[in-house]
């Protein structure tokens, strides 16, 4: 390759999009059986509410930290038999991607890739509770991206990229 080739390839090297994940922890993990040890003595008719939310916030370079929080609330009859959270984070290196594309990216393809550890987290914490296994479905993260981008629009607001 002549000089100006590899001037040429470095220069789209360093306009290419580029993601990868560098690590993938768990930031916070609680769980909560405040009737127990009574409610293992109750007929078993659980409902299960479940709230999830991502936050993300931009490191040193190029490098960002999503966290996918899910929270768990299972009631028996009216008492609350369990409540379990975790905070599963990662950190991602993401260089060259326009505004559009990073807030995709940060809003839904990262939370994405963090929701199967999140949800393994999660039965595990609730089987060592003694509880039955808890099987979240999956999260359809694009849906509740675009679903969040048309309220933000609606609202007149701006997504942030912190």
């Amino acid at each position: 390759m002549t000089d100006q080739q590899n001037n040429d390839a470095a220069a789209a090297d360093e306009s290419t999009p580029q993601f990868s994940l560098q690590r993938i922890y768990v930031r916070d993990l609680s769980f909560e059986a405040p009737k127990s040890p009574a409610i293992f003595r109750q007929q078993w008719e659980p409902s299960v509410a479940l709230d999830l939310n991502t936050k993300q916030k931009g490191l040193e370079g190029d490098f960002h930290e999503v966290v996918l929080t899910l929270s768990v609330t299972v009631k028996n009859a009216d008492e609350v038999a369990f409540i379990a959270e975790v905070q599963q984070a990662g950190i991602f290196l993401i260089k060259n991607l326009d505004a559009a594309s990073m807030s995709h990216t940060l809003g839904a393809f990262c939370p994405n890739i963090l929701f199967p550890y999140a949800r393994e987290a999660l039965d595990s914490l609730v089987t060592r509770g003694s509880f039955p296994a808890l099987m979240l479905s999956p999260v359809n993260f694009d849906a509740l991206y675009a679903q969040e981008m048309q309220r933000m629009q609606e609202a007149g607001e701006a997504p942030s990229l912190q």
